[in-house]
């Protein structure tokens, strides 16, 4: 390090003729090493302070990246890194894959106790191309009972549903995709709104509906109903014409046999572990998937079929959406303005069939009701408090 103010000196010696020196008496070596040492100090420390006010800015810029307080922010890409935005994230939209999604969603704590206090909800998931004509039914449906439902809405992927801000149903759309009729595109859709669903680690109850369903009990009754049910309710029965086994395709042998093929409603009830396993199931949906074409109608088939496999016992083996398929062809009656009564409403609340709930005959066997056209939405609600008991 003293090599430098000696070749300076030299080359000062080199430039005599150029700038003569002015004379000066030489000094001690002793100062100029400490002068040198001084200069090196000082110079250190301005560099050191410069670079740690470099420093400073750029952490202090970059706080989110080094010190996140969130993994995903309202567009999708942050969420708070807390316990409860874990447990029941804030934003319903994201960039999850399918796979990535479903992968997610059925990840099982092994601890048997939740470490925050859960009150089970129950997830009602609404498979729609476009508007929600009864969103206002359900919002009376809802009202008074925050806390213990999630809504979950699969539009078209374009489609922004328009209800009030204080709708139940504002901002509760989920990633989704093109959905076509009678193809296996309804069993991804159902699925999608399933992993969504358990995303929420309160929800313990998982109701798929449509745009035409509309709730025939007020809130307690479905509430108690399903979350004190031992089973989950799903339509499984043998249907021996064409439009039951004759769906079945032989090269589903073996892994699903003729006598294990089921038939039934597409509009389920499940619990969590069922919604969990059914997620999580690969196996069985890639043989829908390749082998249950249109004619074959899959939506009316993976479900049943793979409950009656696996999970026949805790299944009620009936739906709880009741439908009038009585004038025959390939979709329900459609009930409007002119149908809607008392008499009507009343006749689908205490239809005259006794079923079985937790293996007791009961005469409530319905708690929804489709299809319904948007024109019966005045009469509903007219019929909520008086028939209803919303």
């Amino acid at each position: 390090m003293n090599m430098k103010p000696i070749v300076k000196a030299r080359a000062n010696e080199n430039m005599v003729d150029f700038f003569p020196p002015t004379p000066r008496k030489d000094l001690p070596y002793g100062f100029m090493k400490l002068t040198c040492g001084l200069v090196l100090f000082m110079a250190g420390t301005v560099l050191g302070m410069a670079m740690r006010a470099q420093f400073n800015w750029y952490f202090t810029s970059h706080t989110e990246l080094f010190f996140p307080e969130k993994i995903y922010s309202a567009d999708c890409e942050r969420e708070t890194m807390i316990l409860k935005y874990f447990v029941k994230p804030i934003h319903l939209m994201h960039k999850m894959t399918d796979d990535e999604l479903f992968w997610r969603a059925t990840l099982l704590p092994k601890v048997q106790e939740y470490p925050f206090k859960r009150v089970p909800k129950v997830a009602f998931m609404f498979l729609t191309r476009g508007p929600l004509p009864f969103s206002s039914l359900w919002d009376v449906f809802f009202k008074g009972h925050e806390g213990l439902f999630s809504v979950y809405v699969h539009a078209l992927p374009d489609y922004q549903i328009n209800v009030p801000k204080n709708s139940s149903f504002y901002q509760r759309q989920i990633p989704s995709e093109e959905v076509q009729w009678g193809s296996v595109t309804l069993l991804e859709a159902e699925k999608r709104l399933l992993a969504n669903a358990l995303l929420d680690f309160s929800n313990e109850r998982f109701v798929l509906l449509s745009e035409s369903c509309i709730p025939v009990f007020n809130f307690p009754t479905v509430y108690d109903y399903l979350i004190n049910s031992a089973h989950s309710f799903v339509q499984s029965y043998d249907d021996e014409s064409p439009r039951g086994r004759g769906r079945y395709n032989t090269k589903m042998h073996p892994t699903i046999e003729l006598s294990q093929w089921r038939k039934g409603s597409e509009w389920f009830e499940l619990n969590r572990e069922l919604a969990i396993d059914i997620v999580a199931d690969y196996k069985y949906y890639r043989i829908f998937q390749k082998l249950c074409r249109p004619s074959c109608y899959p939506d009316e088939h993976y479900i049943p079929t793979y409950l009656n496999m696996f999970h026949g016992a805790l299944n009620a083996n009936r739906t709880v959406t009741w439908v009038d398929w009585s004038r025959l062809g390939p979709h329900p009656a459609t009930y409007g303005r002119e149908s809607i009564t008392e008499s009507f409403i009343k006749s689908i609340r205490n239809s005259g069939e006794i079923c079985k709930y937790n293996n007791e005959p009961t005469s409530i066997c319905y708690l929804f009701a489709r299809k319904f056209a948007p024109s019966a939405l005045e009469p509903l609600l007219n019929l909520t408090s008086t028939v209803m008991d919303f």
